[in-house]
Order: structure tokens, then sequence, then C-alpha cells
């Protein structure tokens, strides 16, 4: 394991980049209906996945059959709010803005275990939620406080901040002794299945009242670029950091999420860079780190 160190601090640092992905390519997609772009990523990646999976299948089906309803709810916040939802902002709002709010999702968990779990919250931890959610307020007023005062939000922002409390409940749920029985990607290849069956039918009524479906070798590229990079590669890379360095050391390399979302969205999408956006990246990256770097754990690591 000591060999392959290098090796995993290179997958961490990229991990982030290949989660970005996601947004950078939705926004070049708006050609192709939300939940029909959600659905074929989601539908494809499963099947992959599958195929990978298949000694697992017994038990995979044996822990749906015991917690359907709970399996078909995470998937629901992960796979139709955090997936036909975040693409229908896309068409209101920036991938920057998006980028940057969903970072948010570890503050968001720190609450929800304080009052599901009876977890206390510190000091240093409620400094840090502040400093982040000042950030974000930052971001979806566009540096203007008078967008706040006179509720003048902009819908893609708005979706992307339930989508962002969508994932932390996703994140909790995932910590729940029903789904403890499967390794990860058994349990990832069950959800995305939940989540293709859950989309379908959005997809189809798209397809019925638009008639708009991917037919370019642009759009079947992209879509393609998400599934593999978005939605394989970001996983296996991160796992794989995980594996090697622990979940303490890896879970940090996430907060580099702002700035490759920043980077693909100047570079791929030609969008501005505003000073609100630098001072929300500074707020929310610094209020992340304060609440939930562990400190504790790193000095034992060290």
């Amino acid at each position: 394991m000591k060999n392959s160190a290098p090796l995993a601090y290179l997958m961490l640092f990229i991990a982030p980049a290949f989660f970005t992905t996601n947004v950078i390519f939705g926004k070049m997609l708006v050609s192709v209906e939300p939940f029909t772009l959600a659905f074929l990523r989601w539908w494809i990646a499963s099947l992959i996945l599958l195929a990978f999976c298949q000694p697992h299948w017994a038990l995979m089906m044996q822990v749906f059959r015991k917690n359907m309803g709970f399996c078909f709810a995470a998937a629901f916040f992960a796979f139709w709010i955090c997936g036909g939802m975040v693409y229908t902002a896309l068409k209101d709002t920036t991938a920057t803005n998006g980028t940057l709010i969903y970072t948010t999702p570890p503050l968001l968990i720190l609450i929800m275990d304080s009052i599901w779990r009876g977890r206390k919250i510190s000091v240093r931890e409620i400094f840090g939620i502040a400093l982040a959610i000042f950030g974000v307020g930052a971001i979806i007023a566009k540096g203007n406080p008078e967008n706040l005062m006179l509720l003048k939000f902009n819908t893609g922002d708005l979706i992307f901040v339930a989508a962002a409390i969508a994932w932390a409940f996703y994140s909790v749920m995932l910590k729940s002794p029903r789904l403890s029985e499967l390794d990860t990607l058994p349990l990832l290849a069950l959800l995305a299945v939940c989540g293709s069956i859950l989309l379908f039918p959005f997809s189809m009524y798209e397809i019925a009242t638009t008639g708009n479906v991917p037919t370019t070798g642009f759009e079947w590229g992209i879509i393609a670029a998400i599934v593999l990079l978005s939605s394989l590669l970001s996983f296996s890379t991160f796992q794989y950091g995980v594996k090697v360095l622990g979940s303490s050391i890896a879970g940090i390399f996430m907060y580099l999420l702002p700035p490759w979302g920043l980077f693909f969205a100047w570079i791929l999408l030609g969008e501005r860079m505003e000073g609100f956006h630098i001072m929300g990246t500074i707020m929310i990256m610094s209020g992340i780190i304060a609440a939930t770097l562990p400190l504790e754990r790193l000095k034992r690591k060290g």
C-alpha cells in the first residue's frame, strides 16, 4: 500500500475534476431535456456497473427486497433531484454558480447528524457553517445584498441549493445499517438502477411532449463523457484514494471542487470570473475546511 500512495494522491487530486465535469457537460448539453439526460446517464452507467457487479446480484436483490422504499428514497435524492433537477437548473444559471453552491453538503451533513443522531457541533464547526452559508449567499445574490433583501433569486441557483440539501440527505442515508451489507460498487449499482426507474417516466414525458431526443454525434459524445467521467471515473478514483489513504485524507481533496469547477467553466464555457465568485469561493472553502477538517485524525495519521 505504501508504494501505491503517490498514485492515490494523484487520483484524489483529479477525482474532484471528474465530479465537476457533470455540471460543465450538463451546461454544454442544454439541447437535451434534463430528465432525459439524467435517465440516459444513469441507465447506461447502471448497465456498466451491473456487469462488473454480477457476483453480488443475489445480495443486491436481497437488500433491495428488504429495503425497497429506503432504496428508492435514497435514489430520489441522489439521482432525481441531483440529476434531472440539476440539469434543469443549468438552463437558468451558470456552471460556476452551480459548482460553488454544490460544495455545501458536508456542512449540511454536520447539521443533520446533530439533529438525528445527537452529535454535538463544535464552535469551530458552527463558525465554518456560518462562513460557508454567507459564501453561498454572496454567490446567489451575485454580490448585491439587495437581491437577498428583495428575494431576487435566480431559479437555477435555488434549485442548486435544494440539490445540495438533497445530496446531504442522501449522504446521511448511506450510513444506514440497512445498506451496510453491500460494498460500495454494488450499492452504487443498486441505487443507480432505482434512480433510472424513477427518472424513466419523466424522460418519456419530455420526449412525448417535446420530441427532443439526442441524435447528433456531439450529443451522444457528451452523454458518453458524462457516463465515463462524471459517473464512473469520478467514483472509482475517489474510492481508490479512500482504500489506500483512508477517508479522512480523501475527504480533504473534495475541497478542490470549486477551483476545478471555476477552471472548467472558464476554459470550456467561457464564463466570466466575477469578484463575487472569488469572494464566495474563498468563504465557502474556508468554511468547509474550518468545519470538517479532521484535525485529530490527521494528527494520529502523522
